[in-house]
């Protein structure tokens, strides 16, 4: 039977006031100045209204933990930087590719790919961009240099370790040729990973592009200035290479963890878009001042398993777990019913998604099932299981580690929950496979990107950079190489389909939901499209 929302209302009501108290502080909330009033013309009056300024303010709910855009993904860096920095080429929101930084390109062979690039690009210093650029880009995420290999620089290197060698042609064109075919070459390309960076900044700051200062890319928007946990402000690149565009002056983000504090500055004006969980979608739903864009996003939240913890390394407990969670209740809680029950291939990548949901006996809550399971592990009423689980800033992910603490209880397990902030998490998510990292489990959320080489090998081969739990299953590596080395879509799909029934039945990782995403904005915002592949392109935005 369902419990109520009013009861898991209050049991986050009560859960959110411990977090809070024990970290203090506002949450690191920051309120942008308050817009003042245009005066008002005297009656009878013909005088224009004042012009908006076209500066867009983004209420943000993280503080970004790096501004590298060859080691960093978290989605709080990424909606920065990728206004930025470029890659050679993007998806159209029909999925087919579309030039960026490459107008154009070619396939020779299977393992030859040749980049047309646009003429005139430049850097935000000033410098025009080249094909050498574009070498010393990719030669830099693998570990490249002039002094020779020093090893990749971070998780990028999974994504374009089967370059063998990258050619300037000339100063406009650039030939990479790869060790084997590698059907996701071109998915791979779109990610921010692949951004075109210049080699004197990289070496005027020892090789690190860490800071927020040290950010120069041939985006439409250039680094201005910024407060650490307060704003970050983007100003318009007067020099970009497509004409017309952006036609915003700038952007501001401002941080403000809390969805309610935000919500409350886009109705005051204070800031003009932000993203909020469905929950507050009856909030606005009479409110005229603001507009909601939604789409379905490639995301999903899990629940990740540290692996050399010796609780967890017994693939019972694991499976009991999974049959313990009611994902629907997740879902009606969490998202007010605006996602889709998920695996860590999300419904939307289509003919690519094994149907768990529908398929996997683990993905049916089964409480008898699942007492078994944890009672031949040596569980019990009388010899409990205490789950230490680290959660990440978005309100989304706590509400959930709070729905899965009330779920575990019923198969003997207490999960003890530490809410953690932007940097904490992600320093905590490199350790995930060792003791050093001090908790069971993490619980978060990762995107399934355009491809299932990204879905499933990136997270659960036992070379994907992102595999940070320790996982090892030999058929999975053998399904992920054959997956990426033949460019035959319906074997490709073939073996991702079949890695993904042993990933689901070994439960390195629990997954959960798929959200809705939502984007809600001021009423006067124009000329904003967002989608799964490119949720963040305001070069089109207007103020009005």
């Amino acid at each position: 039977m369902k419990l109520s929302k009013r009861f898991f209302a209050l049991a986050l009501a009560g859960v959110m006031v411990l977090a809070l108290a024990a970290c203090g502080g506002n949450g690191g909330n920051s309120t942008p100045p308050s817009q003042s009033p245009a005066p008002t013309p005297d009656a009878g009056s013909s005088a224009p209204a004042a012009p908006v300024e076209q500066v867009l303010k983004y209420g943000t709910d993280t503080w970004p933990a790096g501004f590298d855009p060859h080691t960093i993904s978290a989605i709080a860096a990424t909606r920065v930087f990728n206004q930025v920095y470029e890659s050679l080429i993007s998806f159209n929101p029909d999925m087919t590719f579309q030039g960026v930084l490459a107008e154009s390109w070619e396939t020779p062979d299977d393992t030859t790919y040749i980049f047309h690039l646009r003429k005139g690009v430049k850097f935000h210093n000033g410098r025009e961009m080249t094909a050498e650029d574009v070498e010393y880009s990719f030669n830099r995420i693998l570990g490249k240099t002039d002094a020779g290999d020093i090893g990749a620089l971070g998780s990028s290197a999974s994504y374009y370790g089967g370059i063998d060698t990258i050619e300037v042609v000339d100063p406009a064109t650039i030939k990479f040729t790869l060790k084997a075919p590698n059907a996701a070459f071109m998915s791979s390309l779109t990610s921010s990973y692949g951004a075109i960076v210049p080699k004197e900044v990289v070496e005027q700051n020892n090789g690190s592009l860490a800071s927020i200062e040290t950010m120069c890319g041939t985006g439409p928007f250039v680094y201005k200035d910024s407060v650490v946990d307060n704003y970050i402000t983007l100003e318009k690149n007067a020099d970009y290479w497509e004409a017309g565009s952006p036609k915003l002056d700038g952007i501001t983000y401002y941080l403000m963890a809390d969805e309610s504090t935000r919500l409350a500055a886009l109705r005051t004006g204070d800031i003009n878009l932000c993203s909020l969980s469905a929950l507050n979608l009856s909030e606005v739903q009479n409110d005229s001042s603001v507009k909601v864009l939604s789409y379905q996003s490639n995301n999903y939240t899990y629940l990740g398993f540290n692996l050399s913890s010796k609780k967890l390394q017994d693939k019972n407990v694991r499976q009991a777990m999974s049959l313990a969670v009611d994902r629907d209740a997740i879902i009606d809680y969490v998202y007010n019913g605006e996602a889709t029950v998920s695996t860590f291939v999300a419904p939307a990548m289509g003919h690519w998604v094994w149907d768990a949901p529908k398929e996997s006996p683990l993905y049916k809550k089964n409480i008898d099932e699942a007492k078994k399971l944890m009672e031949a592990a040596g569980y019990s009423d009388s010899n409990r299981m205490t789950l230490t689980v680290a959660a990440g800033l978005l309100d989304s992910i706590r509400d959930t580690v709070v729905i899965l603490q009330q779920q575990l209880k019923e198969i003997y397990i207490d999960v003890e929950i530490s809410n953690l902030e932007s940097g904490e998490y992600v320093d905590i998510w490199g350790k995930m496979d060792t003791p050093e990292a001090g908790f069971d489990a993490m619980c978060g959320q990762n995107g399934s990107g355009t491809d299932p080489n990204r879905a499933v090998s990136f997270f659960f081969s036992s070379t994907g950079n992102a595999n940070v739990w320790g996982y090892k299953n030999d058929k999975v590596d053998e399904l992920c190489a054959q997956g990426v080395a033949t460019t035959d879509e319906s074997q490709r799909e073939t073996y991702y389909l079949e890695a993904q029934k042993i990933v689901i039945d070994e439960c390195p990782n629990l997954f959960f939901a798929s959200p809705m995403e939502y984007f809600f904005v001021s009423a006067g915002l124009e000329g904003f499209a967002p989608y799964a592949a490119n949720a963040n392109n305001f070069n089109s935005i207007t103020l009005k």
